[in-house]
């Protein structure tokens, strides 16, 4: 594109219910960088209030239609990318403005290959825009997506200001005095501010016509600010400058290996070659995860913040001794975290491998940690703890006015909160990022015994052949607990997609609030009793409706489906047509089904016969379409372990392979779900 055009984007691509933005540039020097910031404008051209103004320190929408991913390196620079969910952008928003800023003495004129693109939901890239000639200039708006009837237009901005990221804000509204003093606040903890920069209102740009193609002299800077009300000479108020930071993320290419051949092997940070027994595994594990968590703030928050944790100052130990009775006792590791004068500590127990936690030795921390002061004590094995369900039984001395917490983590969701911060959301600096991919790489290397649950349990096949000769009576303890272990599993499910995809994956529980989650679970082993199938449903963020994983242990198939509501306007034909239209890359055995108002079941069929004739998706009697349902059936695995032939691996694959051929060529919901009263909770 050129500066000043504009382009529709429904016209490039049927998936811009959300896009990727991304703003790049390249360094001479290998060290020049700045900072993405995105403003939602109203009809007025300006923000509603200061929380429409997206940078570092305010990444996301709270209704998801803004997120700033953070930074990607490339080979000359890096590319900061941005997701925006246009369905989800609220009906008082005009006008979406991609801006970005350097910080100090920089100006865009040190970079080289300034660019913005955009890609849609698929990934295909749809426009690109080049800024050129950009000069002193410490601020610049890329380009804007504004309203135009139903659907969502770009227009190619390219303008600088001298003034940088504080003159650019309160052009449009921001009060960048109040925003940066609070972000510093609580961002920083007292620590010293920027530089202060000038946050006197701007001259609001002339507005153009928002269909006529401009074509501006080449990049110029805004003027300085106009003086301030109440005359010239009268001092002028500074305010902090909003502070700036880089993100950084691991590209998802791997680049070429310079190894001669496919036997050499990488250096690794954490060698697993060595480890011969299971003690060596939870030692090596043990002091590999403490050792990262001390030297990356942002991941060791993130596992902690929900056990009570303060942030502060935080140091790891592995094999402390403490004293316990007639022989000390030796937790695992310890965590301790000061902040204000204050210690917050925590014991941690760790497992590998299908090791469980065995009581005593959890009591005996818990008992420890009573009497030296301790405020908590973590757990950490393959297993995956459910609400209302303890891994390991413990007694709690209620005398004690000391009360330790017992927390527990799952080797899933420490992999899964390293993937995204190195895949989606970035972290501060390279060093960071590269100790999170080793730490990463550890986990998931098969040695390790760090690999999340992977046991369906000893209950496993007596229930599978209760229910293939129906000898299987309600109130077995055995259904029991395959339904648990059912749920431990697609909780792990969900934390998996959700850190390949980078989004939030939660699985529903369709409960009245308030419903004792054993009830729950009883209700659900009868169930397996009485029909012989398990069932879970999963709701991703951006996808058109809820999917859902059915385990019939009386036929051996798994089936992954979702249900799409039909459009609100148009015509089923025209609705049919669409619809396998996107699923033109889709596996030919999905199964479409069209959903009726009625007490008959709506057609269906294969997608390989309906291709040629979308038609036959229509009712012959007419009857109000409500939605299409889209299916996949595979052979589940008939070990109970995570073995290539067993359950796990089929259902985490059945799982995969759905969302990757089908959920993704599906529309974005067209308007905000209305709230509900399932509960979702996450894995």
């Amino acid at each position: 594109m050129i500066m000043g055009s504009n382009v529709a984007l429904a016209d490039l691509s049927d998936h811009v219910g959300s896009v990727i933005v991304s703003l790049g540039w390249a360094s001479p020097t290998g060290e020049g960088d700045a900072d993405v910031s995105v403003l939602l404008l109203d009809a007025n051209g300006k923000v509603r209030s200061d929380s429409d103004f997206y940078f570092y320190n305010h990444p996301v929408a709270a209704d998801g239609s803004v997120q700033l991913l953070g930074k990607t390196p490339t080979a000359n620079g890096s590319e900061d990318r941005i997701s925006f969910d246009l369905t989800a952008m609220p009906s008082g928003i005009d006008r979406i403005v991609v801006a970005a800023s350097r910080y100090g003495e920089a100006r865009f004129g040190e970079l080289e290959d300034v660019r913005i693109t955009l890609a849609d939901a698929a990934g295909e890239t749809l426009l690109r825009f080049a800024v050129d000639d950009a000069g002193s200039v410490t601020a610049v708006i890329f380009g804007e997506l504004y309203r135009r009837g139903e659907g969502w237009k770009f227009r190619a901005v390219g303008q600088g200001y001298e003034t940088g990221l504080a003159g650019l804000a309160t052009d449009f509204g921001v009060d960048i005095e109040d925003d940066a003093s609070t972000e510093a606040e609580a961002a920083l903890d007292g620590a010293e501010a920027d530089a202060q920069a000038d946050t006197t209102s701007l001259p609001t740009p002339t507005e153009r016509p928002a269909e006529t193609p401009v074509r501006p002299a080449p990049l110029e800077a805004i003027p300085a600010p106009r003086q301030p009300e109440g005359g010239v000479g009268e001092p002028r108020k500074p305010a902090a400058r909003p502070r700036t930071a880089k993100k950084v993320t691991l590209p998802k290419t791997v680049k070429k290996t310079l190894a001669e051949n496919d036997s050499w092997r990488q250096a690794r940070l954490f060698p697993v070659s060595v480890l011969k027994s299971d003690r060596d595994r939870e030692m090596r594990a043990t002091s590999v995860l403490l050792s990262v968590m001390a030297q990356v703030p942002e991941f060791s928050r993130r596992l902690t913040a929900g056990f009570g944790a303060p942030a502060g100052r935080m140091e790891t130990f592995t094999e402390v001794s403490l004293p316990h009775g007639d022989s000390p006792r030796r937790p695992d590791g310890v965590i301790r975290v000061e902040r204000a004068g204050k210690l917050w500590t925590a014991l941690v127990e760790t497992k590998t491998n299908g090791n469980a936690l065995k009581a005593d030795q959890v009591q005996a921390y818990m008992d420890i940690a009573a009497r030296r002061g301790y405020e908590a004590v973590i757990t950490l094995t393959n297993d995956v703890a459910l609400e209302g369900s303890l891994l390991v039984d413990v007694k709690i001395d209620k005398r004690r006015k000391h009360k330790v917490a017992l927390w527990h983590l799952s080797w899933a969701e420490v992999a899964h909160q390293a993937q995204m911060l190195i895949r989606h959301e970035g972290v501060g600096n390279a060093a960071h990022a590269w100790l999170l991919q080793e730490l990463l790489h550890y986990l998931q290397h098969e040695n390790s015994g760090c690999h999340g649950f992977q046991n369906m349990g000893p209950a496993w096949v007596p229930v599978r052949n209760g229910i293939d000769d129906e000898t299987l009576c309600r109130g077995d303890a055995r259904a029991l607990e395959v339904v648990e272990n059912w749920e431990r599993l697609v909780r792990q499910v969900c934390l998996r997609l959700g850190g390949e995809l980078g989004q939030k994956v939660l699985p529903v529980q369709r409960a009245k609030r308030g419903t004792d989650p054993k009830e729950r679970r009883n209700r659900l082993a009868d169930q397996l009793c009485l029909n012989g199938r398990l069932q879970a449903e999963l709701r991703i963020d951006g996808t058109p409706g809820v999917l859902t994983v059915s385990a019939d242990l009386r036929t051996s198939k798994l089936r992954t489906g979702i249900d799409i509501p039909a459009a609100e306007q148009g015509y089923p034909l025209s609705w049919a047509k669409r619809l396998i239209r996107r699923l033109a890359e889709a596996p030919a055995d999905l199964h479409i089904e069209t959903l009726v108002d009625s007490e008959t079941a709506g057609p269906r069929g294969t997608l390989e016969r309906l291709r040629p004739e979308p038609a036959d998706l229509l009712p012959k009697d007419n009857a109000k379409i409500t939605g299409f349902r889209l299916s996949l059936l595979k052979s589940m695995g008939s070990g109970r372990g995570n073995a290539e032939t067993g359950f796990i691996r089929s259902v985490d694959d059945a799982v995969h392979r759905f969302y990757t051929t089908v959920v993704v060529h599906l529309d974005a919901p067209t308007t905000p779900r209305t709230p509900s009263k399932e509960r979702a909770a996450a894995g």
